[in-house]
This record gives structure tokens, sequence and C-alpha cells, in this order.
């Protein structure tokens, strides 16, 4: 006979996957047909409208993105809104952070405010921040002084997720970038993440198979790799102490599946791992 935990997890599930396919059919306010500021570009509103930003909503949580200066040093200073599809630190900025954010509020009891901030390295913003995003990092580069506010960051309690890297030549040159923050760190640390580890098990249960977070080249393609990046994989860095401050989703692209959540022709099956994924990440973060 089935427990009432088990009936429970049971009807905490079918709500979550009943509260995407609403989003799908654009309950959202920001829906994919509607999109939100007064940014057009290529056809789709991604603007971000600072006029439509209250001027201050304290909050316990906020989806806080780093920017940091591609190696060919373009993308850095770009204008809010103003990203190339395709790469750079702000891809699927800003939609994929307002629909992150609305389901956190709408899936849990965690106080998120509800427009994100890009913080830069150069400034203190980020020290405030327990999670921080980062996405395209294989091409990301860094200054000593931002290298070294960045380990300054993770020592002191903070947690990174990179996103949207994939294939040999993108991992390694992350890791490059990674040798730049954590100068003593060794292959043997960077470990492969056993599904019975606590992060997988904060909120959601994510021991069981989990399957690879495709871009939304899915939808044309049907596949759900990029470059040479065919088998997904969780990793991380730990402290001294055995936390985790670094999770790296690679060959995955987890910042598109928030942002196509709304999407009918984007799978419910990639966002619902996506969001669960996050929401577990982002209480690791602050409980840890």
């Amino acid at each position: 006979m089935r427990t009432v935990a088990q009936y429970a997890a049971v009807l905490l599930f079918l709500g979550f996957a009943a509260g995407l396919l609403a989003q799908q059919r654009n309950a959202y306010p920001y829906g994919y047909n509607q999109g939100y500021g007064n940014n057009q570009r290529g056809g789709f509103n991604y603007g971000y409208d600072s006029q439509q930003m209250p001027t201050e909503e304290k909050a316990e949580w906020i989806f806080a993105r780093l920017r940091y200066s591609s190696m060919g040093g373009s993308d850095y200073y770009g204008d809010y809104g103003g990203f190339r599809r395709g790469g750079g630190w702000s891809e699927d900025y800003p939609k994929a952070e307002r629909q992150l954010s609305q389901g956190i509020r709408r899936l849990t009891r965690i106080d998120a405010r509800s427009y994100e901030q890009v913080v830069d390295l150069d400034s203190d913003d980020f020290f405030n921040m327990p999670w921080l995003y980062a996405v395209n990092v294989g091409y990301w580069g860094f200054t000593e002084d931002q290298a070294a506010r960045l380990r300054e960051y993770l020592h002191r309690g903070g947690f990174l997720m990179v996103d949207s890297f994939h294939g040999e030549g993108e991992w390694q040159s992350f890791m490059a970038g990674m040798h730049q923050v954590l100068p003593d760190l060794t292959d043997k640390q960077v470990e492969e993440l056993p599904n019975s580890d606590p992060i997988f098990q904060v909120l959601y249960d994510l021991t069981g198979p989990k399957i690879q977070i495709p871009g939304y080249q899915y939808i044309g393609t049907g596949r759900t790799f990029e470059n040479n990046g065919i088998v997904p994989h969780w990793r991380a860095i730990r402290d001294d102490k055995g936390r985790i401050m670094v999770a790296m989703c690679y060959n995955m692209h987890i910042g598109d599946a928030w942002e196509h959540a709304d999407d009918p022709r984007y799978p419910e099956r990639f966002s619902s791992l996506a969001y669960r994924m996050a929401i577990n990440y982002i209480i690791y973060a602050m409980t840890h």
C-alpha cells in the first residue's frame, strides 16, 4: 500500500506539471505571444524596460546573473536587453529570469523578487547574492582582480550555477576560467554528482534517471545536444567542508527551458526538470 508521503509526492508532481502546462497555454502574464518590456527584437519582445521596474522590492532571493567579459572582449557592456542571441553572458535574458522567478513564487514559499539583477564582479552587489547564475561559460574570462573577487565570493559561502556550454572545447575553456578563480583546483576536485547527493533531494526528489535538457534548437531539429556535447553531466566543485560552491550543468541549456516554458512547442518534460533542478539548487544555496 502506498504511504501518505507517497501520495503527497505524486500530488506535488502533478501540481507542478499542471502549472507548467498552464503556462504553456499562456496563462502567465509574460506569455509566449506577449513578452514584456518595450524593446522589440526579431519579432519577439525580449526587451528590458527599466521604466517598468519597481524602484525597490525587498525579497529574500533575487535571480542574480553574472555579467562577465567574454574572451573576445565583447558582450560585457552590451545594453540591457541589448544582447546577441546565441552567445554571451546575457543569453535568455531577461525572460528566463522572469519566468523562473514566477515559478519559484508559485511552487515554493521562497520570497523571490519579481525582477532580476545583473551583477558585475567589479561591484560589491554580488556578495549579497546567495545564488549566482552564469551562462555560456565556455567563453568567459576574468581580470586578475575579478577572479580574486569571485574566489572570495565562493569561499564566503556563495553558490555559482553555470549553464549552456557544450562539447570538449567549451569545457576546456570553462576550466581555464575556473583555474583563474581557483588556482589550486585539480581535475579530481571536479566531480560527477551522484544521484544520492543531497542537492537532488532538497525539495524535489531527483534521484532517478535524468534527461538531457536541450536548448530551443530542439524544436526545429529534435536534437537534444549541441556541438559534440552528446552526454549531459551534472558536475560540482566543493569547498573544504564539502559544500557545493560551483554547480555545472554541462552539455545542457537550462536557461532555454526556463525561457521557453510557456511555448507549447517546447516539451514540458524538459521545463519541468529545469524548474525542479533550479529550485533544488537555490534552496541548497540558501541553506548550506
